[in-house]
């Protein structure tokens, strides 16, 4: 972290605090920052200085000449002191003038503590006003950042994302390609020539992202000053190749903050995952600005919508893909460079350009008729994906559907087999019980788990579900949710006691399976 990025508030902050009673007597008004509170005795502090400090003293050990005094100012405003308090009584009356005229001549602001004013209170109250200013940053930060997400995941998400940047920063944005040409822009541009100093800076960062090490390209960012102006350049991560790296423009009259920074990065991000092919497949912004929202965290059932035309909509149905990524120990990491490729390779193999990777992660929707029966690709196993499919569903059902791919997921790991599709038969007992009494019955049967008070009910049930789904084996168990078998049995032995059920009767464990699977949310009917 940088001086300027240091938590801090102005020195006026503490001034205005009535209950602390400071007064400052030498030195400029200005706007002089403080990041921590020191208070010291000795002759020459400046060994345990870090700068931004308001140093308090008592004057206990002070040189008595005014030649001396001014030596000990010189040498704390070289180390950086944003203030100096000196505090009156027993040792000394009043500030002696010597300090105040050499905090005036070598511009130290001067503050005068009352003898009421402990100076642990001045470190309380600096902290204080300190973690405020702090918390409102970042405050200020989470809501630019919401904003630029649902920009992202409009049709128009490229310039909608460059609006909600610079109505957060106060900057003009443009977005260019490598060549420097302008693609998008936002906020009001400013006068010649700094736009086009703006385009030399981007072409100059981009071209030398360009000639990185093994041709491989690597994000870069670049600052200028222009008169008032402040430059910025950030080249998008991610993005691959020698000819297609974009970068992200700023053109400032104000010195970015801190909060500013924070914003630019998301923004660049987002940006980066619009126009990279790295993550997210798909040719056109609308498609893209829908998988942003998938990358950031929202369900199958929110994305499907926005990728169907609003006249298809009740006619498509769509198999949810979820993935984990475990390739065999002997089978060498691919290099960051192959990304792309093999992402391309999934997505064709799986039929969707609507495919996002995160890490190990994987998430797809696939476009499918309402009768298809989802089969896994062998491409997928070969490149160490482990696949889960759910039976294909219109949007409306995408949550179950999403929940669906998740468990044939689990199930494939657990069986160490290469996917798993959610299937269900309509001539079981499944079909023969009413679906409103089903969801009842399991209500019922596992209300105990939530009356009782037990805590983390939805962990018991899926320890339930598991133990269950690996024929009790507590080992399996134990390593699908990734815990000792000792918590398994832990988990389960408590199941059975709010249950009031013997979980070694093979009949109760069938009565628990059918009732699981008519639990509310979990059948995915």
């Amino acid at each position: 972290m940088t001086e300027s990025e240091q938590p801090s508030v102005p020195l006026s902050v503490l001034l205005a605090d009535p209950a602390l009673g400071l007064r400052q007597v030498a030195g400029p008004a200005g706007v002089h920052r403080v990041s921590t509170v020191g208070t010291t005795e000795i002759e020459d502090p400046t060994p345990y200085l870090v700068g931004g400090e308001l140093l308090l003293t008592a004057g206990v050990r002070l040189p008595r000449d005014a030649d001396g005094i001014d030596t000990y100012v010189r040498q704390v405003v070289a180390a950086g002191v944003s203030a100096l308090g000196f505090g009156v009584a027993p040792v000394h009356e009043e500030v002696p003038q010597e300090l105040i005229a050499a905090c005036d001549r070598h511009g130290l602001p001067l503050l005068r503590l009352p003898p009421a004013t402990p100076f642990v209170a001045v470190g309380q109250a600096a902290y204080a006003a300190i973690a405020e200013a702090r918390n409102r940053e970042l405050r200020e930060i989470s809501r630019a950042q919401s904003a630029l997400a649902t920009a992202a995941a409009r049709p128009d998400a490229l310039q909608a994302v460059l609006d909600r940047l610079s109505a957060h920063t106060g900057a003009w944005a443009v977005l260019y390609d490598a060549q420097g040409n302008e693609l998008f822009s936002a906020g009001p541009r400013p006068a010649s020539p700094t736009p086009e100093r703006v385009r030399d800076l981007a072409v100059r960062t981009t071209a030398r992202v360009r000639t990185g090490p093994a041709g491989r390209s690597a994000p870069a960012a670049a600052a200028d000053h222009q008169g008032g102006t402040h430059l910025t350049v950030h080249t998008l991560p991610g993005a691959d190749g020698t000819t297609t790296t974009p970068a992200l423009g700023q053109a400032a009259t104000t010195a970015p903050t801190l909060v500013h920074r924070q914003v630019t990065s998301t923004a660049t991000v987002l940006l980066a995952l619009l126009t990279s092919p790295r993550h997210a497949l798909g040719t056109d912004t609308h498609s893209a600005g829908a998988l942003v929202r998938l990358m950031l965290g929202a369900t199958p059932a929110d994305v499907a919508p926005a990728l169907v035309p609003a006249d298809k909509r009740s006619a498509g149905h769509w198999i949810v893909v979820h993935g984990r990524h475990t390739p065999p120990r002997s089978t060498p990491a691919p290099h960051p460079g192959d990304a792309p490729a093999q992402l391309a390779t999934l997505g064709t193999a799986l039929g969707t350009p609507y495919l996002y990777v995160d890490g190990s992660e994987l998430k797809a929707l696939v476009p499918s008729a309402a009768d298809a029966r989802p089969e896994a690709p062998a491409q997928a196993a070969d490149l160490g994906w482990v696949l889960g499919f759910s039976t294909p569903a219109p949007a409306s059902d995408l949550p179950h559907a999403d929940r669906q791919a998740e468990r044939a997921l689990q199930r494939a790991i657990a069986a160490q087999a290469p996917a798993a599709v959610h299937t269900r038969d309509p001539l079981t007992v499944h079909g023969l019980v009413p679906p409103a009494d089903a969801r009842d019955l399991a209500r019922t049967r596992f209300a105990p788990l939530d009356q009782a008070g037990a805590p983390g009910a939805s962990v018991l049930l899926d320890t339930l579900r598991t133990w269950l789904t690996l024929h009790g084996s507590w080992d399996r168990t134990a390593a699908a949710l990734h815990v000792h078998r000792n918590t398994v049995r832990h988990r389960l032995a408590r199941v059975g006691e709010l249950l009031d059920v013997d979980l070694q009767d093979p009949g109760v464990r069938m009565e628990l399976w059918f009732a699981l699977q008519w639990l509310p949310g979990e059948s995915g009917e």
